[in-house]
């Protein structure tokens, strides 16, 4: 049986292996939120406020295969 820390070496190769096509997919998913969004009942100023934190959100958007790999390893230890 495999141990904790090569279970979570091979999920953190895994997860660094596709960062990109993640950044991709939420890059191309933006246009369904954004869409989406807009069938709420909210007023034009919460939605321009969505559309804003999405688009920063495209911005910032990145993977931290390092954090993932300890954050799953203290919770697989519980």
């Amino acid at each position: 049986m495999r141990t904790l820390d090569e279970m979570a070496a091979k999920g953190k190769a895994k997860l660094t292996a596709k960062a990109a096509s993640m950044k991709r997919s939420y890059s191309a998913a933006l246009p369904r939120m954004k869409t989406g969004y807009d069938a709420t009942p909210f007023g034009p100023t919460r939605k321009a406020n969505y559309k804003t934190g999405v688009d920063a959100g495209a911005k910032f958007y990145h993977v931290d295969p390092d954090k993932w790999e300890r954050n799953w390893k203290a919770k697989m230890a519980e």
